[in-house]
């Protein structure tokens, strides 16, 4: 019989796929309650952690609930149970119930919020809208007798060089003739002083953090032989990777734009606020951006992306006027926030049950959380009154 996930097995293989150091930095994510050791067999996905949801995740005797939205945005002084997220708190202590959240960092991240809703919208070869600059890396080069470099490669992956994704320990070499003259004063581990040497050595190269130089470079000058090795670090500066914000994508076949829009009210859960949008309903659409979420920050991406429509959440009165008056502007589709960022959560649990090979069951809330529940006085037209 195999041995029970713990909540920090969970937890490192959720944050394999959304690792909390790509959030933005006003963000707050990670684990909020729990204890790292406590076992895990059933986990909660939800996209808020209100009273209701954790109501939920109690009566279904889930061990853990993730949610994309924090619980603690903001600094707080308290969570006595006289305010909601205090309840929150108390309750899910008192249940026995870790809380983990995913936010920014589940936005931007391959098969995060914003796939999802591409998905969901059936867009295919998507990319980025705004790519995530890739991590700058240095590569270190280094010169080690022949015999010496693999003892000298394990200390530096130990460091931290070589890491590249998920593979540790990574390295290149070649094997050449290394040349040197020890001079007066010099104490030199191969040769003598006033001889010149040549010996075998092998070039090593390994990708460095730029944040680890210091500590790779200490623990290269204690390991390798020689009293003066021979080290270089080369900047370099790798191409966008495939996260970032938003989505581009384009229809299999065009449609008008009035199918489009029906077509994202079908496939987004249904809420209050339904679906808004604002263009030509008999207009030819093929290319398409999406931002799950509130998507203001992206209107002009969007429209520098040369777009036919953008679908997000949240857009305002001003932004959302300003950038239709443009040129050649998309067509805008404005959807309930929490609508846009729901289809990640079974997308969030199939990940999570092909990482853990099954050994935690995951459930998904349907449970509408968007604020607005009651919408009146609609129109099919912004006519006159």
């Amino acid at each position: 019989m195999e041995a029970p996930l713990h909540l920090r097995d969970v937890i490192e293989l959720l944050e394999r796929r959304y690792p909390p150091s790509t959030a933005e930095a006003w963000d707050a994510v990670g684990l909020v309650t729990g204890e790292l050791g406590a076992p895990v067999q059933r986990v909660l996905f939800a996209v808020d952690p209100t009273e209701e949801v954790v109501a939920e995740a109690a009566a279904a005797g889930a061990d853990l609930l993730v949610t994309h939205h924090p619980l603690l945005l903001r600094p707080v002084s308290s969570v006595a149970a006289t305010t909601a997220k205090g309840r929150v708190v108390h309750t899910l202590i008192s249940e026995g119930i870790a809380l983990y959240v995913a936010h920014t960092n589940a936005d931007i991240a391959a098969g995060g919020v914003n796939d999802a809703l591409a998905d969901a919208l059936e867009l295919v070869e998507t990319r980025p809208l705004v790519p995530a600059p890739g991590r700058d890396l240095d590569v270190l080069v280094v010169y080690v007798p022949e015999d010496d470099a693999e003892s000298l490669t394990e200390v530096l992956a130990s460091a931290g060089a070589g890491a590249v994704g998920d593979y540790t320990g990574c390295a290149w070499s070649v094997t050449g003739t290394g040349e040197f003259t020890p001079r007066p004063g010099a104490t030199p581990a191969i040769g003598a002083v006033g001889t010149h040497e040549r010996l075998a050595e092998r070039r090593l190269e390994m990708v460095v953090p730029p944040g680890l130089r210091d500590r790779v470079t200490a623990a290269l000058r204690q390991a390798h032989p020689y009293e003066e090795p021979a080290f270089s670090f080369l900047a370099t500066h790798p191409p966008s990777s495939s996260v970032g914000s938003g989505r581009l994508g384009r229809l299999e076949e065009p449609v008008t734009f009035g199918e489009f829009a029906a077509r994202v009210a079908a496939a987004l859960p249904a809420t209050a606020h339904g679906i808004r949008a604002s263009g030509d309903s008999s207009a030819i659409v093929e290319t398409i951006a999406v931002s799950g979420g509130s998507g203001d920050a992206y209107l002009d991406a969007a429209h520098r992306s040369g777009a036919d429509v953008y679908v997000t959440a949240d857009l305002r009165h001003h932004r959302a006027s300003d950038a239709r008056a443009e040129e050649a502007a998309p067509f805008l589709i404005d959807a309930a926030h929490w609508a846009t960022e729901w289809p990640w959560l079974p997308m969030a649990a199939r990940a999570l049950d092909t990482d853990c090979d099954g050994r935690v069951e995951t459930i998904v809330s349907t449970r509408v959380t968007d604020p607005w529940t009651l919408r009146l006085g609609t129109a099919d037209t912004g006519g006159n009154l």
